[in-house]
């Protein structure tokens, strides 16, 4: 063996003791996180958020930076950031699998869904895209404003309509009319979201020129279509053939969907907007086959859920650093932004389910359950930091949003759900019940 040959040997062990270091830490890291949310009563998945914040330099960085550049900054980033972004494309299409279109053409509620989605969706949209323009020069200034204001905008008015969804089974409210409108809302809020962020992506790729945004969008939109109408009952057929309907899921098909979810990413990455679109995109496709959609969340959906979303998160922390706020008038954006967001997504809510006829307890149950932005907003994010569109101080907010709009949601719940009439289940049975979940 030649010297070139073992030193390139021992780099590359080097770089896999590294990278399973990190995730050791960080699997580890979010069970611990998880589990204390549940005993404080709050989702799992804000613990997992905050645990991934907190790895980052704003506090494992702050309090012991040789362990913590030991630890994740020894090694090269790369394999990190491609398990990172392997892992928010199968994470996408399991968002694209849980879409529940029925909540979208339900009848029941439906003028306090379309005032609820609507509201909620412009009155935010409207304040971010305000404070996006007037913060731009002093938050982002090296970023094109537009741009900047679009991406706030959609970050502001954006619903995580899977967190919502795992917060309302906690709390028994799946099959309350409240709870059913609440759900269709988020999902029309959703759709429209995804829609936006795709769009104003392609318009930022484009450099804001008309041209080149067109065909951007004509080619996207070809993509959507082409998906739907070819590959949709292309991967449906192969789907039945594969047995798929017993709830079977077999080596070959799980092949063939993993190989649909990649090549989907890699088209719409060649098409200039990001990979994740794809794998949302592939998930939506096949959202209505019910019994591998069964299949999925038995056998890979933990193993997604476990090992790639918190370096998600872990990634995300990286990238946020508490002390980039580091002046009054930047914390003083801050108090800004987290109160615009919550008071245009809330206060948009509240008022609709009032024009609707809900009562003012109602109203806010609804508002609260509208402001829960957490995952879906820590994307929304990503893909704008990553375009350069927002900074690393507007990203830090932005993210301080996320956590605030999710953690005050189950406190405030178990606060106004009984003067609506819905028992609260105890904090004991909460965490029994989620933990029979992931048994079972």
């Amino acid at each position: 063996m030649t010297i070139a040959s073992t030193l390139s040997t021992h780099k590359t062990e080097a770089l896999l003791f590294f990278t399973l270091l990190q995730l050791t830490v960080i699997v580890l890291a979010a069970r611990i996180g998880g589990g204390v949310a549940l005993r404080i009563g709050q989702s799992m998945v804000v613990g997992e958020i905050v645990i991934g914040i907190l790895l980052g330099p704003s506090l494992f960085g702050l309090l012991a930076p040789d362990v913590f550049q030991y630890v994740f900054h020894s090694g090269a980033p790369e394999p990190m950031q491609m398990l990172s972004q392997i892992g928010l494309v199968l994470l996408m299409f399991q968002i694209g699998l849980e879409f529940d279109f029925s909540h979208l053409s339900a009848r029941r509620n439906r003028r306090a869904v379309m005032w609820i989605a609507s509201f909620s969706m412009v009155a935010p949209f409207a304040l971010g895209f305000i404070v996006g323009q007037a913060s731009a020069a002093s938050l982002s200034p090296g970023a094109h404003p537009l741009g900047t204001a679009l991406f706030v905008a959609t970050a502001f008015s954006i619903t995580a309509l899977p967190i919502l969804g795992r917060i309302m089974m906690e709390f028994n409210m799946t099959r309350t009319p409240i709870g059913v409108i609440a759900i269709s809302a988020a999902a029309i809020n959703d759709v429209i979201g995804w829609l936006l962020l795709a769009l104003i992506t392609t318009l930022s790729l484009s450099n804001f020129d008309a041209p080149s945004f067109a065909l951007k969008v004509a080619l996207v939109l070809g993509f959507f279509l082409a998906s739907w109408w070819v590959i949709r009952p292309l991967m449906k057929r192969i789907l039945h053939r594969c047995n798929a309907h017993s709830g079977v899921l077999s080596h070959n098909l799980l092949g063939i969907v993993l190989a649909g979810i990649f090549l989907s990413a890699m088209t719409t990455y060649q098409l200039g907007i990001f990979a994740i679109f794809g794998g949302f995109m592939m998930g939506v496709l096949l959202h209505d086959e019910h019994a591998f959609v069964r299949a999925w969340t038995t056998r890979i959906s933990p193993f997604v859920m476990v090992f790639f979303l918190p370096i998600f998160f872990t990634y995300t922390g990286l990238r946020t650093n508490i002390g980039s706020l580091d002046t009054l008038a930047a914390w003083g954006w801050c108090a800004l932004i987290v109160f615009l967001a919550t008071l245009g997504k809330f206060g948009g809510a509240y008022l609709a389910a009032r024009a609707a006829g809900m009562n003012h307890e109602e109203g806010k149950v609804m508002g609260v359950m509208m402001n829960t932005r957490a995952l879906m907003e820590l994307i929304v994010i990503n893909v704008g930091y990553d375009l350069g569109v927002i900074s690393q101080q507007m990203f830090t907010i932005l993210v301080i949003m996320a956590i605030f709009s999710t953690v005050v949601t189950s406190p405030l719940l178990r606060v106004w759900l009984p003067r609506i009439g819905i028992p609260v289940p105890s904090r004991s049975e909460k965490t029994d019940r989620t933990a029979h979940e992931q048994r079972g």
